[in-house]
């Protein structure tokens, strides 16, 4: 039970720090909006770590998958970010809801998995979810719809070298890992984007930063505790959160569109985890 509280906490905590995000865009470069979210995440995350558990930290034992997955990782921020700093937060995440989708599709090309028909009808009705959101010819299709689709095809592309390395290095190496490559990546281009921040902006990087931080590492202890693929479906309770917000703070509500094409999109999400559920426990 405390695996479920945990890792639902989670997902309804990040998309306070995407709602933050998508204010801060506003007034600076979505670029250093990621660099914060990094560069204080690292912050956070290294004291906290190295006094609870100092033990679990070792070496990476695949170094290059672990480098594959953390830059994936941060594509995806890169391109989720932005998406939000243009489109509503419901939008975005429920295009980059199309993750589990992908994860079924490369997991064929990488991981040498065979889909069969029900996984694939599965696929087949996320996708038209996706269709029925961006309703090509009907609506002007612009980039941060691209993006944020990209973002989840980037989390899917995560989730295959997440697979590989199965459990050869522990959750905590991977999210000190996953930060300090982040953070290395944005710290190379946002010189070029970069404003001076007052004291409020700098608070709300700062709160950007604990809530996402807060959020995965609660997400961390839950699959300590409780099994990932009957914890994987819990995810989509962040798109709760993420309406709440959007509507709250931003008077985004989602169109009938959105809600139909959601429907489809998590049905399928969940459906694929059932069959992956089930044929493991055979």
């Amino acid at each position: 039970m405390l695996a479920y509280i945990f890792n639902i906490s989670g997902w309804l905590l990040l998309p306070f720090m995407d709602g933050i995000a998508k204010y801060l865009s506003s007034e600076i470069h979505f670029v250093q909006i990621i660099w914060g979210r990094y560069f204080f995440m690292l912050l956070i995350s290294f004291p906290v770590v190295f006094i609870f558990f100092r033990k679990e930290i070792t070496f990476p034992k695949v170094i290059s998958v672990q480098l594959f997955r953390s830059f994936f990782l941060f594509l995806s921020t890169v391109f989720f970010f932005y998406a939000i700093s243009v489109i509503s937060l419901a939008e975005a995440l429920t295009l980059a809801f199309v993750s589990p989708i992908f994860v079924t599709i490369l997991s064929i090309f990488f991981l040498k998995e065979k889909v069969g028909f029900h996984r694939w009808a599965a696929v087949i009705i996320g996708f038209f979810g996706v269709l029925i959101i961006i309703r090509p010819g009907f609506i002007e299709i612009n980039f941060s719809s691209f993006a944020a689709i990209g973002a989840g095809i980037s989390y899917a592309f995560y989730m295959i070298y997440t697979r590989k390395l199965s459990f050869t290095d522990s959750a905590f190496v991977t999210l000190l890992f996953t930060g300090v490559v982040g953070c290395i990546l944005i710290s190379l281009v946002v010189p070029f984007f970069w404003t001076n921040l007052d004291l409020r902006q700098l608070l709300l990087l700062i709160l950007l930063a604990s809530i996402g931080t807060l959020g995965h590492f609660l997400i961390i202890l839950s699959l300590r505790l409780g099994e990932a693929s009957k914890l994987a479906p819990l995810g989509y309770f962040e798109i709760s959160t993420n309406i709440f917000v959007g509507y709250v703070f931003f008077n985004d509500l989602p169109d009938i569109w959105i809600y139909l094409g959601l429907t489809l999109i998590v049905l399928s999400g969940i459906y694929i985890f059932i069959r992956e559920n089930n044929k493991t426990t055979k």
